[in-house]
Parts: C-alpha cells; sequence; structure tokens
C-alpha cells in the first residue's frame, strides 16, 4: 500500500460508487424521479427545466447525501420551493425505482476496490462501511464483500441515531468509534463531494477521493472539497502513482 495508507489505524469506505457500481443505478433512478417532477412543475425559467444529469447534477446535489436532502437540494437549484410532501414524493419516487432495479439483479463491487479491501485485510487494519443509504448492507451482501468489514453503519442506523447527513462528519465519526479509532488516524474513502467535504470537516488523518466519473474538473472538484489525494480506481492505493495533493 502506499505510504500514506500504511500511515492510519482503520479505514471508513462510502459505499456506493467507491464499493460497489451502485452510484449509476442511484443516478438513474434519480433522474426518472426528477424529470418526471420538473415535467409537472416546470420552472418558470425556461433555462432551469433541462432534464436532470446524471454526471453534474447527481454529483453536485444528490451524490452522498440522504434522499430528502438530495430531493431538496436539486429542486431549490431549479428555483422550485415544494412542499415538504411534495420533496417526499420525489425521494419516495426515486426510491421505489432504485428497489426495482435491485430486484432485478445484483450490483457488483468494483474489482480494484475488492483487491485493496483483502490487502487491508490481510494487514489486520479495521474496516467500516458507512453510508446514507438503507441498501448499503443488502448491497455489500449482494456483491459479496459484508463479511470483509468489521461494522456498517448505513442509513437505517443513521436515522436510528439521528445522525447528521453529509458534509455533516457524523456517520463517518460514527464508523471510525466503533472501529475503536480516532479520527485523526482513520482514513475516509468517498467518490462524493459532500463526502470527501465530511471528511475533511472531522478530522479524518487522510481522505481519499475516488473519481469515477474522470470528467473535466471532477478530480479538482473533489480536492477542492477536502481530499488529499485522487484515484480513479482503488487498486491505485497498492502502488505509489496516486496524485496526492500539494
Amino acid at each position: 500500500m502506499i505510504a500514506a495508507l500504511r500511515a492510519v489505524e482503520a479505514v471508513v469506505l462510502d459505499t456506493d460508487g467507491v464499493i460497489t457500481d451502485s452510484a449509476r443505478v442511484h443516478a438513474a433512478a434519480w433522474k426518472q424521479a426528477f424529470d418526471a417532477c420538473l415535467r409537472e412543475h416546470p420552472p418558470a425559467d425556461p433555462e432551469l427545466r433541462r432534464p436532470f444529469d446524471t454526471g453534474q447534477d447527481y454529483l453536485r446535489y444528490v451524490d452522498g447525501r440522504s434522499r430528502l436532502d438530495g430531493a431538496a437540494g436539486f429542486l431549490a437549484s431549479r428555483g422550485l420551493r415544494l412542499s415538504d410532501a411534495m420533496v417526499r414524493s420525489v425521494a419516495a419516487a426515486k426510491e421505489r425505482l432504485f428497489t426495482e432495479r435491485l430486484r432485478e439483479g445484483g450490483i457488483d463491487a468494483y474489482p480494484g476496490t475488492v483487491t485493496l479491501l483483502h490487502a487491508l485485510r490481510h494487514e489486520a487494519v479495521p474496516l467500516a462501511a458507512a453510508s446514507a443509504s438503507r441498501h448499503a448492507g443488502e448491497l455489500l451482501e449482494g456483491a459479496g464483500v459484508l463479511e470483509l468489514f468489521d461494522t456498517l453503519v448505513d442509513g437505517g442506523e443513521a436515522a436510528r441515531l439521528g445522525l447528521a447527513g453529509k458534509p455533516d462528519p457524523a456517520l463517518f465519526l460514527e464508523a471510525a468509534r466503533r472501529l475503536g479509532a480516532p479520527a485523526a488516524r482513520t482514513a475516509v474513502v468517498e467518490d462524493a463531494l459532500a463526502g470527501v467535504e465530511a471528511g475533511r470537516r472531522g478530522g479524518f488523518g487522510l481522505v481519499i477521493g475516488v473519481d469515477r466519473a474522470a470528467e473535466p474538473d471532477t478530480g479538482a472538484a473533489l480536492l477542492r472539497h477536502g481530499a488529499d489525494l485522487v484515484v480513479h480506481d482503488l487498486a491505485e492505493l497498492l502502488d505509489d502513482h496516486a496524485d496526492e495533493k500539494d
């Protein structure tokens, strides 16, 4: 492993887009839900009526956030001030669409992530999965990697404990607490802007951004929001080619 990763005592990983290839399924479900809402409640400004973008809009407004926060954030960006009930309806529609996709078949873990997880387990590094999604456990089990983690803090646990959503670091801090490691000696691995910001706010010793999109500025945006280094695949952490922030 790279030197920066060897310097930590524990690692906390986000689920969607980091461990499992599920972010694209979340994004597709959000697009269906948001586009239907935009058709039903078109913004006054024609420029704001464009369909939801599964790249930039997903990364900026919903990736890593709770469903309600994501729904409210995106709709507000289009100038829509809908009632709480309507926002909840959009979030519920997204949840239904995502669940239907899960029932069609499992979602795989990224091979590079699995390779890194096994390397960390070999080194006896405590591992936690942390996600705002209530489906995290189901996703990890379906991908055959749940057993690699010492603990899981998912959306259900976050609701039970009253943990604030990202970019608040509460979810990650709870995961580190369960691993028995101080934040300053723990690494956070995230693909969402809100997630790397949460890692930075929480005082974690290493914040790793995962740039799956590899679109213009996505890697730089992760660095600006708090990542110490950015990789396209977690297998890169097994050599010395990750680009560290100055």
